[in-house]
């Protein structure tokens, strides 16, 4: 039974701890799939790639209204899957190759199999025709997650796409139903509506993106009802097979017909393949492995992170906490913690959203005493140059000592101009300092958040004007 220094379960975002300071480590490195996890393969960089193929395949239905007439001639599916995924694939056979041949890894050791804890600190890897086991003093768990499949009757029979598998069809649908309500609904709403596919998204509950800030969730439920079929409070009892393709039949016998169906209803742990309990791992009732702020589990020595551990389910919050665990492996005496104070995301549709922070909701339901502003792009130059009347960004603020609560942005690259808002939270910047403090690029899309700050700051008295000569001044 080979015993190692340290094993990691995962290629994601654990596969970028080893460097060369655990060159003297002897470590093994299990992965059940392909290298390089959910972000590289199925998730954020794939489908980013097709999110920005589809805002350019959208311009034409928008582009009139500033006097440029276009129009949308061809979606050229595989080139544009094949395009992606020529990208893609490469980059994830180099990272395996590199862990399997490279002399940075000689004392790495790779499994590629399905692991699962069949004792303390004991692990045993499925490998096809034969079975290892092995054991280490330390174990990094970052073996991701998986889509959670609804209970509908019929469904393993007729045939269903995840977002696992969606973006390597080998045509498009003339027809897709999306079942689901989120962030992936609606990245994929966005992406094969915009490729010319009659798109429906069914949801349970009576908003889209609901997790969002309600004013955000609101507007994005009225846009998307206008760009494709929204059914709202539906719940799906059985699907079947018919002669023109796939039947969705609801609560009070309402049937939706479709070519292709794609189950997007939420994602969930790895944490049960691992059968983590049996090394004394716990987990939430969510199924993430219960971690410390320093990413270790209930049992010394296991650490975890990523989709695995928290809720969050972001790269960029995997990345973090691979660095603290990297740093916590190779100083166990100078242990740092993760840094989960202001964890931003985004949703990749159109228009764009991003978030930071808690929504005016949790706000109520905590009892923070809070004031709010908002911005339209509608009021900012550039909002007028793109010609765009439904976004805005909606502040959320101490009213005692301005420090920024929550920031949520719909509109053109929300994602993008939400960044200045994540670094005044971080660093303790209030809104009035932040607003005042700087200049801001005019006729810029930034003017956004400078405007919603200056709404949440109160009046001040502009400072005196310096007697100072300009100095490097442009010439009139």
């Amino acid at each position: 039974m080979p015993h190692y220094d340290l094993v990691i379960v995962g290629t994601g975002s654990g596969n970028s701890i080893l460097d060369s300071r655990f060159a003297s480590w002897k470590t093994a490195i299990v992965e059940k799939g392909v290298f390089g996890g959910t972000c590289l393969n199925v998730g954020c960089i794939p489908t980013k790639m097709f999110v920005h193929t589809a805002d350019l395949a959208a311009t034409p239905s928008v582009s009139s209204r500033f006097g440029v007439d276009e129009e949308l001639l061809d979606v050229r599916w595989r080139d544009v899957r094949d395009r992606i995924f020529g990208r893609i694939d490469p980059i994830a056979a180099g990272g395996r190759d590199y862990r399997l041949n490279h002399a940075d890894n000689a004392n790495v050791t790779v499994y590629e199999g399905e692991g699962r804890f069949t004792g303390h600190k004991e692990l045993t890897v499925d490998l096809g025709e034969r079975t290892e086991t092995v054991t280490a003093d330390r174990f990094v768990l970052a073996a991701g997650g998986r889509p959670v499949i609804p209970d509908i009757e019929g469904l393993d029979e007729i045939g269903y796409h995840t977002s696992d598998s969606v973006m390597r069809l080998d045509k498009l649908p003339a027809r897709l139903v999306i079942v689901g309500s989120g962030f992936v609904a609606a990245e994929f709403a966005h992406v094969f509506t915009s490729f010319g596919v009659q798109v429906t998204v069914v949801a349970r509950s009576g908003a889209l993106l609901r997790s969002e800030d309600e004013d955000i969730s609101a507007r994005f439920t009225e846009l998307a009802s206008a760009r494709f079929d929204v059914r709202l409070n539906r719940r799906a009892r059985r699907v079947r097979r018919t002669e023109s393709g796939i039947a969705l039949e609801f609560d009070g016998g309402e049937v939706i017909e479709t070519d292709e169906l794609l189950i997007a209803t939420g994602r969930r742990p790895n944490s049960d393949l691992l059968d983590v309990a049996t090394t004394g791992v716990t987990t939430m009732d969510s199924g993430h492995v219960t971690v410390d702020a320093y990413q270790q589990t209930s049992v010394e020595g296991i650490y975890a992170l990523g989709d695995l551990s928290s809720p969050y389910e972001l790269k960029h919050v995997a990345n973090h906490e691979a660095r603290v665990v990297q740093h916590n492996l190779l100083h166990p005496g100078e242990r740092i913690e993760a840094d989960h104070r202001f964890v931003p995301h985004a949703v990749f549709t159109s228009p764009q959203i991003a978030s930071v922070g808690v929504t005016e909701q949790q706000a109520r339901q905590r009892g923070l005493s809070y004031v709010t502003s908002k911005q339209d792009y509608a009021g900012i130059a550039y909002g007028w140059a793109m010609e765009d009347t439904t976004g805005f960004a909606k502040l959320l603020a101490d009213p005692g000592t301005g420090q920024l609560l929550g920031a949520h942005i719909i509109g053109p690259q929300a994602s993008t101009v939400i960044q200045p808002l994540i670094q005044a939270m971080s660093f303790g910047l209030a809104a009035h300092t932040m607003a005042r403090g700087q200049y801001w690029i005019h006729p810029a899309m930034p003017e956004l958040i400078e405007n919603a700050l200056l709404n949440l700051a109160p009046p001040a008295s502009p400072p005196p004007p310096s007697t100072e000569p300009l100095r490097d001044a442009p010439q009139t």
